[in-house]
């Protein structure tokens, strides 16, 4: 497999996973719920688990602002659908940005490998 396509692969897994956690997070209730936050513990190892093997080829700086820059905007989604919590123009406007940034790191970066 080509090395760019499986670290951005684990990368889009440790992403996936920390926003799995996340959301269970909301239904831990506090850590009252044994399964969520069981759950919810397994997911973000796991996150953290693949992330490492982003970090083999991609500055942690990078990594990171990708993982919780993407993690933040899928979050905000979720909790829009899913939750129902509603976001104002500033925070949408904010959340643009996020994807700014991320596509800025990603194209024209040239601490990011290609």
């Amino acid at each position: 497999m080509n090395p760019a396509l499986a670290t951005y692969a684990a990368l889009g897994v440790a992403i996936s996973l920390e926003v799995i956690g996340t959301t269970l997070l909301q239904q831990t209730q506090q850590f009252t719920r044994p399964l969520p936050t069981i759950g919810m513990a397994l997911c973000y190892a796991g996150a953290f688990y693949f992330l490492t093997f982003v970090l083999r080829s991609m500055p942690v700086g990078i990594a990171y602002a990708i993982w919780s820059g993407l993690g933040i905007v899928l979050i905000s989604a979720i909790g829009f659908f899913l939750f129902r919590q509603t976001l104002d123009l500033a925070a949408i406007i904010g959340l643009g940005f996020i994807i700014v940034g991320v596509i800025i790191v990603n194209v024209f970066s040239s601490s990011v490998s290609h």
